[in-house]
């Protein structure tokens, strides 16, 4: 008990901005778009989330943090519909990009080897009675605000989805892009605020781990989870309830890496650290091809 209580609590406080940043990343592959970039939008979101968190209140950081990953996100989109270049080739290049500028932006501000900003997190704040719930009670319900955000926002997703017209309409340019334009669909215009979303729930992501974690910025701090979300949408079968469900199994195998070093193995850290890594890998190489993805996911360029 004393030792499954703080796995679970890591597991939920690990997971949260994996399943913002797969959540919106959902929303857009189902458009048929499947943004690689969407790591970009995360440092984005976690640099721009610091500055606007120490100059303002945390909300501010939050809603900055998202800002900033939309921004990114915007690139992606026009390159991907001006040039009709290519979603994974433009991904990756805004990947880069932003790993980069937001590393220039840093030192130049702050120096290469000056004094991080620091800011004080996001504290926890328990739910009465729900946080008195035994084992799980603490793991759920005694989380900073931001990941009670996510509790609403991941039934609403499923609602938007699957019980609304514009839901139903971009379900549908993801399976036959030019079967829903024929039924006067604007597909341009569901993919470009489907790519928007996604960026702003990356930019989120990278927030929560500077305002509701960390406190500073790091360079490449977001250390591949938006890589890790997408491989979270794939395992979580591109579905809200599932995609939440999925973030939790990796939020675990982080969590794990943590209870494994305190155990004092005597083996290299590094092995640990590898976990959420090495599951990725599982994923990609297990799941992908025995679930169905969106029809014309990635294949369909933006008129």
């Amino acid at each position: 008990m004393e030792t499954i209580a703080p796995f679970l609590e890591g597991t939920v406080r690990t997971a949260t901005p994996l399943a913002f940043a797969a959540l919106g990343e959902t929303i857009v592959e189902r458009s048929g778009v499947i943004n690689i970039g969407l790591e970009g939008s995360l440092i984005c979101g976690a640099l721009g989330g610091l500055v606007a968190a120490g100059y303002g209140s945390t909300w501010v950081g939050f809603t900055i943090a998202g800002i900033s990953g939309a921004a990114i996100a915007l690139v992606f989109a026009i390159f991907v519909t001006t040039l009709r270049s290519n979603q994974i080739i433009t991904g990756t290049a805004i990947t880069l990009l932003a790993l980069g500028l937001t590393g220039t932006l840093y030192r130049q501000v702050y120096g290469s080897a000056g004094a991080a900003l620091q800011i004080s997190t996001m504290q926890p704040m328990s739910i009465p009675i729900l946080s008195s719930i035994p084992l799980i009670g603490q793991a759920l319900f005694a989380q900073p605000p931001i990941t009670y955000v996510l509790y609403f926002l991941i039934p609403l997703a499923w609602w938007w989805l699957y019980r609304t017209h514009s839901g139903l309409a971009l379900r549908a340019v993801g399976e036959n892009p030019e079967a829903a334009i024929a039924a006067g669909v604007s597909a341009s215009r569901f993919q470009l605020g489907a790519i928007l979303f996604g960026g702003f729930m990356g930019g989120v992501a990278g927030g929560v781990l500077v305002i509701a974690q960390v406190g500073t910025f790091a360079e490449g701090m977001s250390a591949g989870r938006g890589f890790i979300a997408i491989a979270i949408v794939v395992l979580g079968r591109w579905h809200p309830i599932g995609v939440a469900i999925a973030a939790l199994i990796f939020g675990a195998a982080s969590a794990l890496q943590y209870l494994f070093q305190s155990m004092g193995w005597g083996l290299p850290y590094q092995l640990f650290l590898a976990l959420p890594y090495l599951l990725t890998l599982l994923v990609l190489a297990g799941v992908t091809g025995r679930v169905r993805a969106p029809a014309s996911l990635g294949k369909w360029e933006i008129d």
